[in-house]
C-alpha cells in the first residue's frame, strides 16, 4: 500500500486516505482505541473521584441542606435532587474528553498513534466512546445513591431511557470539549472555559430547587435552559413513566450540537494530522 506524505508533521502515513479504509477494519481499530480509554481508567481509577465521589457528596449534602425548605422533607426532595444530581455530573464529566485529548497530544502519545497504520479517525472515536463509561458510571452512582437514601423511582423502563437520554447528552457535549482540545493548547484553559459554561447553566437550572421558587428573570432563564429541559425529562420519565415535550427538545438540542460540532471537531481534528 502507497503511504500518503502529511507534510504538516512530516511523517509518512502509512494507510491509505480514511475514505478508503474498510469499514470493518476502522470499526475494529475505534474499539481498540476505545478499549485504551477503558484500561486507562482501570488502571488510574483516581481520574474516575468526580463520576464516583461528586454524586455521593452533592446528593447527601443538598438533601440534607434543603430537603425540608424546599420540599417540606428529604424525601420528597429526592424525586426533585436525584435527577438534578445525575445530569449535572454526567454532563460536567463531559469535560474530561477535551481534556484528555489534549493531554495525548501534549504528551506525545497522538503522535504516536496516528502515525500507526489505523483509520486517521480512529483515535478521536475511540476517545468519544471510551469515555460512554465514565457517564454511565457517574448515572449509576447517582442513582444506587439516591436509591440508598430514599429516592422512589415509579417506572424502571423510565429510568433505563432516561439514562439513555442522558448518556447521549453528555456524547453530544463531549464534541464541543473535543474541539476544545484540539485548538486550545492548555489543558487549564479547557477546564477553565469549560467550567465557565457549565458552573452558571447548572445552577441556573431546576437541578437542585424548582424554577418556581426563583425570581422571576431567573424563572424564565431556568425555564428555557438546555439542562432543564434534560433534568426534566429524566424525572417525566423516571418519576412518572411519561414521554414529555421536554424530551423533544433535549433530543432536538443534541442533534444540534451534533450537527455544528461533529463536523467542526474533525475538520480541526484532521487539519491537525
Amino acid at each position: 500500500m502507497e503511504g500518503a506524505e502529511n507534510p504538516a508533521v512530516g511523517i509518512e502515513w502509512p494507510i491509505t486516505p480514511l475514505d478508503r479504509v474498510p469499514l470493518s477494519q476502522a470499526l475494529r481499530q475505534i474499539l481498540a482505541l476505545a478499549r485504551r480509554g477503558f484500561l486507562r481508567m482501570r488502571h488510574s481509577p483516581q481520574g474516575l473521584i468526580d463520576v464516583v465521589v461528586v454524586p455521593i457528596v452533592f446528593t447527601v449534602m443538598f438533601a440534607s441542606i434543603f430537603g425540608g425548605a424546599v420540599a417540606g422533607g428529604v424525601g420528597n426532595y429526592l424525586q426533585l435532587l436525584v435527577p438534578g444530581v445525575l445530569v449535572s455530573v454526567s454532563v460536567t464529566t463531559s469535560i474530561v474528553t477535551g481534556t484528555q485529548l489534549r493531554e495525548d497530544i501534549d504528551s506525545g502519545v497522538f503522535d504516536r498513534i496516528v502515525s500507526m497504520p489505523i483509520a486517521r479517525i480512529a483515535p478521536l472515536a475511540g476517545l468519544l466512546i471510551a469515555d460512554t463509561a465514565r457517564y454511565l458510571i457517574a448515572t449509576t452512582v447517582s442513582l444506587a445513591v439516591g436509591l440508598a437514601i430514599g429516592y422512589r423511582p415509579t417506572s424502571p423502563l423510565g429510568v433505563l431511557l432516561g439514562v439513555v437520554l442522558v448518556v447521549f447528552a453528555a456524547f453530544s457535549l463531549s464534541w464541543i470539549f473535543a474541539l476544545m482540545g484540539v485548538l486550545l493548547s492548555k489543558v487549564s484553559a479547557i477546564q477553565g472555559i469549560s467550567m465557565l459554561i457549565l458552573m452558571p447553566m447548572t445552577f441556573t437550572s431546576n437541578a437542585f430547587v424548582p424554577t418556581s421558587t426563583m425570581p422571576g428573570w431567573l424563572g424564565v432563564i431556568a425555564e428555557i435552559n438546555p439542562i432543564s429541559h434534560l433534568i426534566s425529562s429524566f424525572r417525566a420519565l423516571a418519576n412518572h413513566g411519561q414521554f414529555t415535550a421536554d424530551v423533544g427538545w433535549t433530543l432536538l438540542g443534541c442533534c444540534v450540537i451534533l450537527v455544528i460540532f461533529a463536523p467542526a471537531t474533525l475538520r480541526a481534528y484532521l487539519t491537525r494530522l
